[in-house]
């Protein structure tokens, strides 16, 4: 499958092609496109979990002197039926979650339109919630499928119960993660255009054409009068792939006021209307023989969903993929709950998963007195455990190796409490990590002109990672020509479709069909004029639709992070100075924004092993810690030295360019590797995240 290229810019450290425009203000994002005589929404939140609106009395903010229209389910525009039923913005009288939209005043101004928000009285219906996830839940159920069908829900493998019945060594713990929330620095905006030409939507989303069918759906319109603008976007992080009430609620208004309507939600309206990654509670077992060598694998999962759509995540599908063992069993169950709907948050299933399987994998080295990364590489499997497949390329014995001489892993005392700096603490841990190779298709098209300017159409989009200038690379390379004469056009859904920005799925499949567009039109130029651009110019498309050889190899990233922990003996006040990863990750198109990817994966791992959970008031259903100043992120005061790796990686079956997806392995393993190091400086295990003080001084 691979090619070979004359290359010119594939793995050099390029500048963003944007970084000038986003430093200066240039860029534009949804919320900041002008247009003339824009109105504003501001909308009403449900203040119960559960119930019915029995009367909404609208009089003193219709009163109110700018105000435009009050929008809920008395008069809003009938929407078409939708799968999430959550984004059935005012179509029943129904409360399905705290924080729901039951009204929305619409004004000239933002200020009018939040002013006269508060001045609309809800009455409501109240009927008794259940959002609390609890494993003696009597009403968990196995959901169909996990992933959104991607995975099957649960997975046999030989004799489990009777492997750790009868193992020489057994490990059963149970392992929570909390709720946690999305935050990109631009929360959801748009702008909604409703006129004879259709509907045209500035948007902050991570794929234009998802959003655009979504809305052409909801709103009974052909999906070639939706136009979706998304050029520049603060970051997503998941909460941005497929479309939420904010947006729903923009186009409706527009619709009903037949003026531009501009939303953006405000950072305490994120923590309801943009989901969450779900909160799990994973039990555990490891046999394994007196050497170390797994014997079974049992990783039950109970997490939650919402009344209105089931999202389940593949929280124990990681367990399948990594180790050897002839007997294996993972399970999920699901809590349906009166909470939003879940969503995506980096590295899904994967993140929570990890830290419960490689917590309990240090765990099972102690008892068995291993060192945990021999541990880990007599358990290295020969082939996918899941699919039997062999690895397209598996790298994590050679990360592992790597990280240990990098970190100085030999001269580590296993001893917990071995090593104390005054007051302080001292241990170090590490844990594996992992991400598949996901694809999604995508289509693009390439052009030159008489003077030899390349432009390359895709609707991908760049919601920080540094896509576009990665894409141009690659362009660059397969056309030929230098960097500064091709312009990469992206996020608008008129151009061709290609998937989201999720899944570390972009440069893969994006850049495939970027290859063969520009290959096409390289070849086109050669062959059919000679090397000479015609006057009027050249053109030519590329499709991807499908990898044949996923059928053949399983593919997946493989890392390795070290952390060094350090805990104060009297306070229980927690530091992480140093953190390494090493990956293995296929070639790196350009190591400047590559680096950056992995870091902030590793910075966000650290912010969910110490700071990061949603917490939920029972007696409401709403998170009560819904701004920064209670939603704890880590900061630069809490990043130490973040020291990043990867492996030279040659893996020809995954796309002619051997690119992997990077941006998620980062967070993967890393608040495992952080975890275990805190039990390396005092002996206490921590399974329940986040780490905080309060759990060393007991």
């Amino acid at each position: 499958m691979k090619m070979q290229l004359i290359t010119r810019s594939i793995g050099a450290p390029i500048n963003r092609i944007d970084g000038i425009q986003k430093a200066t203000g240039k860029a534009k994002y949804a919320y900041e496109y002008p247009v003339e005589g824009a109105a504003y929404a501001f909308p009403v939140q449900s203040t119960i979990a559960r119930g019915r609106v029995s009367a909404i009395d609208a009089s003193a903010a219709r009163a109110r002197p700018g105000v435009i229209t009050v929008l809920s389910h008395e008069n809003a525009p009938r929407l078409a039926h939708l799968a999430n039923t959550e984004l059935e913005v005012f179509q029943t009288d129904a409360v399905a979650y705290h924080g729901q939209f039951v009204a929305a005043v619409v004004a000239e101004t933002s200020e009018i339109a939040r002013q006269a928000a508060e001045l609309v009285v809800v009455h409501y219906e109240e009927l008794p919630h259940h959002v609390e996830l609890r494993a003696d839940d009597k009403a968990l159920y196995k959901p169909p499928t996990v992933h959104e069908g991607q995975d099957v829900t649960d997975r046999f493998d030989g004799d489990v119960e009777g492997a750790l019945n009868s193992a020489a060594v057994l490990l059963d713990q149970t392992y929570t993660t909390p709720a946690e929330h999305n935050n990109p620095l631009e929360t959801h905006a748009s702008i909604a255009i409703w006129d004879n030409a259709g509907i045209t939507i500035y948007d902050s989303n991570q794929g234009p054409h998802a959003i655009r069918d979504t809305i052409a759906t909801a709103f009974r319109q052909p999906p070639e009068r939706i136009h979706i603008i998304t050029q520049y976007v603060g970051g997503g992080f998941g909460s941005k792939l497929s479309a939420h009430p904010p947006i729903i609620l923009a186009v409706m208004a527009a619709q009903v006021t037949k003026r531009p309507v501009k939303l953006a939600l405000t950072r305490q309206q994120m923590f309801s209307l943009t989901g969450y990654r779900t909160p799990t509670i994973q039990r555990i077992r490891l046999g394994a023989d007196n050497n170390g060598h797994l014997t079974a694998i049992a990783h039950d999962v109970i997490e939650q969903t919402s009344t209105s759509y089931e999202f389940a995540e593949h929280v124990a599908v990681v367990a399948r993929r990594m180790y050897a063992a002839p007997n294996r069993r993972t399970t999920h169950r699901v809590a349906r709950l009166d909470m939003p709907v879940p969503t995506y948050m980096r590295a899904p299933g994967e993140c929570s998963g990890m830290f419960a399987l490689e917590s309990a994998m240090d765990e099972l080295a102690i008892a068995c007195g291993i060192d945990p990364i021999e541990l880990r590489i007599r358990n290295e499997p020969t082939i996918d455990p899941e699919t039997g497949h062999p690895f397209s390329s598996r790298g994590l014995v050679a990360c592992l190796r790597e990280g240990a001489r990098r970190f100085g892993w030999q001269q580590r005392d296993p001893t917990p409490r071995a090593r104390q700096e005054g007051r302080w603490l001292i241990g170090t841990g590490v844990a594996s990590s992992t991400y598949p190779v996901y694809y999604s298709p995508a289509s693009a098209s390439a052009q030159v002109d008489h003077k030899g300017n390349y432009q390359v159409h895709i609707d991908a989009t760049d919601i920080g990672t540094g896509a576009r200038t990665a894409l141009t690379q690659i362009a660059a390379d397969v056309l030929e020509a230098p960097l500064e004469q091709v312009q990469l056009m992206i996020g608008n859904s008129d151009q061709p479709a290609a998937g989201y920005a999720g899944g570390s799925s972009g440069t893969d499949s994006w850049g495939w069909a970027i290859f063969n567009a520009a290959n096409a039109l390289h070849t086109k130029l050669r062959d059919e004029c000679g090397g000479v651009i015609p006057a009027e110019g050249l053109s030519a498309s590329g499709t991807f639709d499908a990898n044949p050889e996923l059928q053949q190899f399983a593919m997946h990233s493989f890392g390795a992070q070290f952390a060094e922990v350090h805990i104060n003996r009297d306070t229980g006040e927690i530091r992480v100075p140093r953190l390494l990863g090493v990956f293995a990750a296929g070639n790196i198109v350009n190591p400047k924004t590559a680096h950056s990817q992995f870091m902030g994966g590793m910075t966000w791992g650290l912010s969910m092993a110490l700071h990061e959970a949603s917490v939920l008031d029972p007696r409401f259903g709403n998170y009560v810690n819904h701004d920064f100043a209670g939603y704890h992120i880590a900061t630069n005061a809490d990043v130490g030295t973040i020291d990043v790796v990867w492996l030279e990686e040659d893996d020809p079956h995954v796309n002619p360019l051997g690119t992997k997806g990077i941006g998620e392995i980062g967070i993967v393993g890393t608040a495992a590797a952080i975890a275990n190091a805190a039990y390396h400086a005092t002996g206490i295990r921590v399974r329940d995240l986040p780490i905080t003080l309060d759990k060393f001084l007991s």
